[in-house]
């Protein structure tokens, strides 16, 4: 599926704007992916870091998104998500995963996360108490994962390149 690549109004409200960057970011991701071989997901670019997939960051996308949104701000279990286990990085590991299943898990954990954002003032903190970070507004939640998604739309798009030459912004 493909996302829509847009940009927030100019003159959109805060929440519109930090969800408008934050969708759009996301929305690069899928499309960095478009076209890719289940081989080509899978295969690391760079050998000083073999997790660093085209798989492997959709996969750390998505769990990034349920370890802010459900687990630090919803104060949710942090035990399905493999951030919170050894091994470092477990998040990443995905060989055997397919892309497609991927990114629809990603693009799930994204509806969920902008459910969450819609249900929320930006002022109200999170509600973990194991973890530093729950106490922090949603509005900074959502100002680190634009960071968060934006460093990683990033990298996929030197991996894209790396793997196939196809390369531009949106």
């Amino acid at each position: 599926m493909t996302l829509p690549r847009t940009r927030p109004d100019l003159t959109a409200d805060e929440r519109a704007q930090l969800v408008g960057w934050l969708d759009l970011q996301r929305a690069i991701v899928h499309w960095k992916c478009e076209g890719l071989s289940e081989q080509d997901a899978h295969r690391p670019v760079l050998p000083t870091s073999p997790l660093m997939t085209m798989a492997g960051l959709v996969s750390h996308l998505r769990w990034t998104e349920h370890c802010w949104f459900e687990v630090l701000f919803l104060g949710r279990s942090a035990e399905p998500n493999p951030q919170f286990r050894e091994p470092d990085d477990g998040d990443m590991m995905v060989d055997d995963v397919p892309l497609a299943q991927l990114l629809a898990e990603y693009e799930r954990q994204c509806e969920i996360s902008n459910e969450i954002v819609a249900a929320h003032s930006l002022d109200d903190v999170g509600r973990h108490p194991d973890f530093r970070s729950g106490a922090a507004s949603l509005r900074f939640m959502l100002t680190h994962m634009v960071e968060e998604t934006a460093r990683h739309a990033g990298h996929a798009d030197i991996v894209r390149e790396l793997l196939d030459g196809q390369k531009g912004y949106y």
